[in-house]
Order: structure tokens, then C-alpha cells, then sequence
């Protein structure tokens, strides 16, 4: 087997889910909303209360400027709403609109087809040694990155 193209090969499985995605959000005409923005949400649907947009970068694990360009998004088609804290004005909090709260139900079911599509019928101990390998891929690659 061939392990030179595993990075083309992410990259096609992000498409394939990807396209998944996208097809699920047309047919719930859930409006504004693309994949990237995935992780913001799960992040966001997990919490009682707003929460610090650092926070929402830290577990989403991107970029603050990624991270705030997808909030920015989210809140120009109603999802999301952005204020500034009362204590602190270098802060700035991030919660669910109702219209935010509203699509988690569409949220959780298209993450159910995608995941069930993804892993198909591969046994659960596959699918986290699958998980592991690919965290010490990312980690490889981070940790290069940082050195540059």
C-alpha cells in the first residue's frame, strides 16, 4: 500500500464529508451555515451560557482571526449574537440566538449520517485506533509548524 498520498487522501475524505454536509444543510434550508462552521456550534450548543470567544478558539482549535470570521458569519444569519463583557471591554462574549438554538436538532442529525457514513461499518477499536493515529499526525505536523 502506498503511504506517500495520505495527505491527498484526508483531503478527498474531507471533501466527500463535506459535500455531505452541504447537501444535508440544503435539504433542512438551513441558511448561511457551511461545514466549517461545525465546530463553533458543537462548541456553543455544549454551553448553558454565553461564553468568551477564547474559549470558542480554544476548543475549536483554529485561529482566532478563522475562529472570528466564522462567528461573524454565524452572526450576520442570525445564529449567534456577540456582546462585550460588563467587567472586562477587552472581552467579548459569544451565545446561541434562538435561531441558533433552534437548528441544533438538524445540527445532531447530519452529524449522525455523517458519522455513520464515515465509519460504515468499521468495528469501534478500528475507529479509535483510526482517532489516535490521526491525532499523532496533527500533532507531528503542529509541532513542525511551531518550529518554523
Amino acid at each position: 500500500m502506498d503511504t506517500h498520498g495520505v495527505l491527498g487522501q484526508i483531503a478527498r475524505i474531507r471533501e466527500h464529508g463535506n459535500a455531505l454536509i452541504e447537501r444535508e444543510l440544503r435539504a433542512r434550508q438551513d441558511e448561511g451555515i457551511v461545514p466549517a462552521h461545525g465546530p463553533v456550534l458543537a462548541c456553543l450548543f455544549g454551553q448553558n451560557e454565553p461564553v468568551p470567544i477564547g474559549v470558542v478558539v480554544e476548543r475549536v482549535g483554529r485561529a482566532k482571526s478563522t475562529v472570528t470570521g466564522m462567528v461573524n458569519t454565524l452572526e450576520r444569519h442570525g445564529y449567534v449574537r456577540r456582546f462585550q463583557s460588563t467587567e472586562d471591554q477587552r472581552v467579548v462574549y459569544v451565545a446561541l440566538t434562538a435561531s441558533g438554538h433552534a437548528i441544533r436538532e438538524d445540527f445532531e442529525a447530519i452529524s449522525e449520517i455523517l458519522l455513520s457514513d464515515l465509519y460504515g461499518s468499521m468495528p469501534q477499536t478500528d475507529r479509535e485506533a483510526l482517532v489516535q493515529l490521526l491525532a499523532i499526525v496533527e500533532e507531528n505536523l503542529r509541532r513542525r509548524a511551531e518550529n518554523h
